[in-house]
């Protein structure tokens, strides 16, 4: 079992920046990457960005691409999401997740999630 907390919402107005975080302890090593997700009032999930815990490769949504930067700590089996200029529609509330195999894009390939901390951007 691995366990997810994040932590690092709030509220920020348009053009302003914040920085996500999520930890992860337990059977860490049950898992290759780690990702994270967004999901708005009325919509479906989806993807943001993922990073594979060895080589540190990422991917990122188009819609975030330039914008926001995830990191990963491996030490401290926790993962960053830099979060820059940020726009009203990037509103939602932000999961963590983490994976062994599969599309690193699909929330299907995650087996843990974390609760979510709520990101508001107001214009």
């Amino acid at each position: 079992q691995v366990r997810l907390v994040e932590s690092g919402g709030g509220l920020v107005q348009a053009g302003g920046s914040l920085r996500l975080s999520c930890a992860a302890s337990g059977r860490t090593f049950s898992s290759n990457y780690m990702g994270w997700f967004r999901q708005a009032p009325g919509k479906e999930r989806e993807f943001v960005a993922a990073i594979t815990w060895v080589g540190g490769g990422t991917i990122y949504a188009s819609a975030v691409n330039g914008r926001f930067t995830i990191s990963g700590d491996n030490a401290k089996n926790t993962v960053f999401l830099q979060m820059n200029s940020l726009k009203p529609e990037d509103t939602a509330a932000y999961y963590c997740a983490a994976g062994l195999s599969g599309s690193h894009t699909s929330s299907y390939a995650y087996d843990y999630w974390g609760q979510g901390t709520q990101v508001t951007v107001s214009s």
